[in-house]
């Protein structure tokens, strides 16, 4: 299974992975407003990973399957302040 990787100029770390290579046309328009300008990074065959970074493998295949794209977002970044006033005891409301 090939997928064409693509990162996001507007949002860090931000990745689309689709069917065929400059194929958006399964994508949504709110989703390509958001993400901005595609920008090209490579083919990727799925087949022949067990892991790809952060993504979930069973998930994209899934996505790619059923929607015919996957969009991979980075993770909520920690508020190590919030976390330490809570280990202390002390509310950050």
């Amino acid at each position: 299974m090939l997928t064409a990787v693509y990162k996001s100029k507007k949002k860090a770390d931000t990745f689309l992975f689709i069917e065929k290579r400059d194929d958006f046309s399964k994508v949504p328009e709110p989703l390509m407003t958001m993400f901005g300008q595609p920008q090209y990074v490579m083919i990727i065959n799925l087949a022949k990973r067990t892991q790809l970074g952060v993504a979930d493998l069973d998930t994209l295949k899934q996505s790619l399957s059923d929607q015919g794209y996957y969009l991979q977002i980075p993770p909520p970044e920690e508020n190590l302040l919030s976390e330490l006033r809570k280990q202390n005891g002390v509310d950050s409301d």
